[in-house]
């Protein structure tokens, strides 16, 4: 059964919390992980992509937007489609609704948000796992 994380930050702001996100995803990776980072749409793919390139001048992280020609070999894929991933184990869902696909995961990422409106809609997601009976786990950040 799929098992949910849902990370709790106290820190205020779109790019800190994009920021621990990568560094969610680096540890990931160095873990040995296959990571699909579901975005919102095609603005946060863009975005998350240029920020895993820069958030740590000491970091790498291979990623790609998936469908582009280095998504086959990449171990972090960004997307923001509803069409289900082939090789990922984690998934990181930044978007304001459960993806259908998520049960297919091992393991789902959640974060609470940068403001109170990403707080709300992280309620409603930890309610949609906890109904179902999914084991949930909270991680202050």
């Amino acid at each position: 059964m799929t098992h949910i994380d849902f990370h709790v930050l106290t820190t205020q702001g779109r790019r800190q919390h994009d920021v621990y996100v990568c560094q969610l995803v680096q540890q990931a990776y160095r873990d040995g992980r296959r990571v699909h980072i579901h975005c919102l749409d095609e603005d946060m793919v863009t975005a998350l992509d240029d920020l895993l390139w820069t958030f740590s001048d000491t970091s790498f992280v291979p990623h790609a937007p998936a469908g582009s020609a280095d998504a086959a070999a990449a171990p972090v894929l960004l997307a923001a489609s509803l069409a289900a991933p082939a090789t990922a184990d984690l998934l990181i869902n930044l978007h304001v609704e459960v993806p259908p696909f998520f049960s297919q995961f091992e393991q789902v990422v959640e974060t609470t948000g940068e403001d109170e409106r990403a707080k709300a809609l992280a309620r409603a997601r930890y309610k949609f796992y906890k109904d179902r009976g999914y084991p949930i786990a909270t991680v202050d950040a």
